[in-house]
């Protein structure tokens, strides 16, 4: 989708769809009280029959109002005034383009943003104008004929400026947000695809791809001999059980000076986990194509790096694999020896992403990082502890905590920290390798945490847990391409843009 910019009088600005924001009870908000005075009046009369109060997500549409430049005026209730939010005004502007998206303009003019929400500025009210935009417009359509695509889809969205002084503030918020939106859209449909295509080769031919369209960007991919000659035992025992062949996926990108350390990050890429020869339930084991949506949202979180060319050096490592039970994959009680060289009890071939994660974040240390941070959907446990809202944060490091939480609330991609603390390690003790690879039910989110602590003591680090928040179940499955926005938002503050 296209985003442009334009001042001016509301009343005035000739376009398919003029989009306002009506409060509860009828109150209108500024740009539709101009409208409303422009039109005699007309617009409050309207509202008058009933058809809309104002509710959080309501939508109305007219036509050919008087004194008015737009074909259409498409009002969008906001909820109570007090309570206008950012998550109301998200939510105003999602209903907005799903109404849009069934109609013939094609284009609209957006001013849903005066006044601003609660505790949201310009800046920030325009990107996610953009994002929960280019969110509601995205249409997976890869494998099936789309019977329900709009006859005009939208594309192209004006967001209206109150002031012309802004519009530095906007153009920023405009790129920021596209360039979120589009790795977002990345890390969503390399979830949604099924785990017959998107295989570990298809994810290292993608990112290939992207090295190919950037300058900046060099993509080299391990197989699984150079992985083998590296010692990556974890890694490739999870991998013995698939025809598929693992693959290290590493993209540098050197928007950097040559002499900073980099920022890495890791992304469990298992494309496909049917839980090895610790074989899940039938159930919806379809979702576990979704266990690759970390280092589905790695990949996403660089092609946003990429698109605003981030004076940042990054790296990021995807262990890609899938996890199937064969004759020659893990038994419960095998011992495996990791690149680190400790040595791990299996205990569950189901808890195989702390396996290949753990040689990635082994081989990130030679990289000399200046912090690390690892996505995965790690463990149904976390999903108990937190819902479907938030992601898992677990770090030693205080300061890193704070940064990466905050970074979180002003992505609207949130993020709560759980605890880490060395009480929990005793779990993973065994009395036949250096670790077990899991610590049985009681806190099962903490424990895979402290497994992967165990090789990361090099260096800053974190650690994303993102199961809940990676897709959503039930009639509306589908990837979120959750948490490219929290990441690129890190990146962003990191290198004082925001």
């Amino acid at each position: 989708m296209e985003f442009k910019i334009k001042t001016g009088e509301p009343a005035r600005q000739k376009t398919p769809c003029l989009v306002l924001g009506v409060f509860e009870k009828r109150k209108l908000t500024g740009p539709a009280e101009q409208v409303d005075s422009a039109s005699d009046g007309r617009l409050s009369e309207l509202l008058k029959k009933g058809d809309l109060e104002g509710e959080a997500g309501r939508t109305l549409m007219l036509y050919d109002l008087p004194g008015v430049a737009a074909e259409r005026i498409l009002l969008v209730g906001c909820g109570k005034k007090k309570d206008y939010n950012r998550a109301t005004y998200r939510k105003a502007v999602a209903a907005a383009v799903a109404l849009l998206q069934q109609t013939r303009a094609g284009e609209a003019t957006l001013a849903l943003h005066a006044p601003l929400p609660d505790k949201t500025d310009l800046y920030l009210a325009l990107r996610d104008a953009v994002v929960t935009a280019e969110d509601r417009v995205y249409r997976y359509t890869r494998t099936k004929e789309d019977k329900q695509a709009p006859k005009a889809p939208l594309t192209r969205l004006t967001l209206w400026l109150p002031r012309k002084q802004d519009q530095e503030t906007a153009e920023r918020a405009l790129a920021h947000g596209t360039a979120m939106a589009a790795g977002i859209a990345l890390a969503k449909e390399l979830g949604n695809l099924p785990g017959n295509i998107c295989t570990p080769t298809y994810l290292a031919e993608t990112a290939t791809g992207l090295g190919e369209r950037f300058d900046a960007l060099e993509v080299e991919v391990l197989d699984e001999d150079a992985m083998a000659e590296l010692k990556m035992g974890a890694l490739l025992s999870v991998a013995r059980g698939s025809r598929q062949p693992a693959k290290l996926i590493l993209m540098h990108y050197r928007g950097g000076k040559p002499e900073a350390r980099p920022i890495v990050l890791v992304g469990k890429g298992l494309t496909f986990d049917a839980g090895g020869i610790s074989l899940k339930p039938a159930a919806e084991m379809d979702e576990m194509k979704y266990d690759m949506c970390g280092g589905a949202s790695v990949i996403g979180a660089l092609l946003a790096a990429c698109e605003l060319g981030l004076p940042v050096n990054l790296i990021g490592v995807v262990p890609a694999s899938e996890n199937l039970p064969d004759g020659a994959a893990n038994k419960p009680g095998d011992i495996v020896t990791s690149m680190s060289g400790q040595t791990i009890e299996i205990l569950n071939t189901d808890a195989e992403g702390r396996l290949i994660l753990c040689d990635a974040l082994t081989y990130s240390k030679r990289f000399d990082p200046a912090l690390v941070i690892d996505l995965a959907t790690l463990t149904g446990a976390c999903v108990v502890a937190l819902g479907k809202h938030t992601a898992g944060l677990f770090t030693p490091d205080d300061a890193l905590a704070t940064e990466i939480m905050r970074a979180g609330e002003q992505a609207g991609d949130r993020a709560w920290r759980m605890p880490l603390w060395d009480d929990y390690q005793a779990q993973i003790d065994t009395n036949f390798a250096d670790m077990a690879n899991t610590g049985g039910r009681d806190a099962g989110a903490i424990t895979a945490a402290c497994f992967l602590s165990r090789y990361t003591k090099d260096y800053r680090w974190a650690h994303l847990d993102i199961a809940g928040v990676a897709w959503v179940s039930g009639k509306e499955k589908g990837a979120t391409g959750r948490p490219v926005a929290l990441v690129t938002q890190l990146l962003l503050e990191r290198c004082g843009l925001v």
